[in-house]
């Protein structure tokens, strides 16, 4: 374990070597089951991956769980908050738990992610799952990168529902209304249902599932509809969509590269004429950039003094 998490530290901090530890483990992945947890904040979200793990581990599956957590305006780390009830499973070797600090971060923050799920794939984990704090736009962009995406709302949730509803209706495989027992819970079941109908016709249709993760009900329903959706995944096997889904990949991962190096080569002193004169205010950054690029020379130098050692 005190491998994997030295190995997820140097992806979070984006060391150089990064890409080269991707390459060497990409071929071993792609066996475990991602799966994203995501609703408003205050739906029991934490509550019911505990449950989850718990259940899962039953199963006799290794679980990964990489919470995504808002950072510290102070420190920049990661806020735990309500996910100590996660301690429970601290001591089991068939669990790991992972929080990563979003540090106001976007894009990169959503490759970080799905890079160190690639690592825990790679490391052999039958079930990884990606827990958000919300429902913003990083939380959804980090959904794409989860084989089943399960929406968590609470019955007092409404309001906030409706605001949300188109985005849930994308991204939602399974809908889960928690706290169950709140007045309400049936309305909100009926009112998610109907929205579910509103799909086109042919694909999958995300069941509504009631639970009350603190009382430990409903989960094994949530299991059964998750289990489902990954049947369905199997049997339907969309190749356009996992076309779609590398190309998306392979352009993020490229594109990053390639700052990450530009910007390791110009900190150690690569064309030191172009920077200085972009510090100097002689030269603006966009007629730096375009020479810099048309100029063959400069730019195999610079991307291969970025490049790991």
């Amino acid at each position: 374990m005190g491998a994997l998490a030295r190995l997820i530290t140097m992806l979070e901090n984006r060391a150089s070597e990064s890409s080269v530890i991707l390459e060497r483990i990409y071929p071993a992945t792609g066996h475990a089951h991602v799966i994203g947890i995501t609703g408003p904040p205050g739906a029991g979200k934490s509550t019911l991956v505990n449950r989850l793990i718990a259940k899962y581990r039953a199963l006799g599956k290794s679980v990964a769980i990489l919470a995504i957590d808002p950072s510290s305006p102070f420190s920049g780390g990661a806020v735990l908050g309500d996910r100590v009830r996660m301690t429970d499973h601290y001591k089991d070797s068939g669990v790991y738990i992972r929080s990563i600090s979003t540090r106001g971060s976007h894009g990169g923050l959503s490759r970080a992610t799905r890079e160190i799920v690639k690592l825990l794939d790679a490391y052999g984990n039958d079930v990884i799952i990606i827990e958000t704090v919300g429902v913003g736009q990083t939380e959804l962009s980090i959904m794409d990168l989860a084989d089943t995406t399960v929406v968590v709302t609470v019955p007092e949730g409404g309001d906030s529902v409706q605001v949300m509803k188109a985005g849930l209706n994308e991204i939602a495989d399974v809908f889960v209304v928690n706290k169950a027992d709140r007045e309400g819970s049936d309305r909100m079941k009926a009112e998610l249902e109907h929205n579910v109908h509103l799909r086109p016709a042919g694909g999958w249709r995300p069941p509504v599932v009631m639970t009350q993760a603190v009382a430990d009900q409903g989960i094994d329903a949530v299991i059964a509809a998750i289990g489902k959706h990954r049947e369905w995944l199997r049997q339907s096997r969309d190749g356009a969509r996992e076309a779609e889904r590398r190309t998306h990949e392979f352009i993020e991962v490229l594109t990053s590269e390639l700052e990450e190096r530009a910007e390791r080569a110009l900190k150690a002193g690569t064309v030191p004429d172009i920077l200085a004169r972009v510090k100097a205010g002689e030269l603006n950054p966009y007629s730096a950039a375009r020479r810099l690029i048309e100029d063959r020379d400069s730019i195999r130098e610079l991307l291969q003094n970025g490049g790991p050692k």
